[in-house]
């Protein structure tokens, strides 16, 4: 972590494993005093290090917990599609993630259902209906023995 020194990287680690850490408890972990722990995680929020706190949530408990990844190459490369692609993707709440990305394919999608079925209803009916699709690749999720995302 460029730009920061070893007790704020201290914080970041502990925050990113447990964002609702009590300030005491960070404090008594990285070897901070309580007021100076807090002052740090101000700053490191007020310059935007800290984006944000969310909670990391069990999408097979709330039923969907199918998970695939998608390439997916365009027809036309023109700003104007992948603008028209990035507005119908930002609609489609099976998508998690949307990333544009170098390589073969223009864009890579988390996608998140119940079920196969559902995935399928998804693929088919959205995805495949967007005219500025050119190639789907499906990669099905069959457990992820390390996922650090929050």
């Amino acid at each position: 972590m460029s730009g920061l020194d070893a007790k704020s990287e201290d914080i970041l680690r502990a925050l990113s494993r447990d964002g609702r850490i009590s300030n005491l408890e960070l404090a008594d972990r990285v070897g901070l005093s309580p007021s100076a722990c807090l002052r740090r995680v101000q700053e490191l929020e007020r310059r935007g290090v800290i984006k944000g706190y969310r909670a990391v949530l069990d999408r097979t408990a709330m039923g969907s917990g199918f998970v695939a990844y998608i390439g997916v190459g365009l027809s036309n490369h023109s700003k104007a599609s992948q603008e028209a692609f990035e507005r119908a993707i930002a609609r489609a709440p099976e998508v998690r993630e949307c990333h544009n990305i170098t390589g073969t394919i223009e864009y890579l999608l988390r996608i998140e259902c119940a079920d196969l079925p559902s995935y399928k209803r998804f693929h088919t009916d959205h995805l495949g209906a967007l005219p500025q699709v050119a190639s789907i690749t499906s990669y099905v999720v069959m457990g992820s023995p390390k996922d650090e995302r929050a």
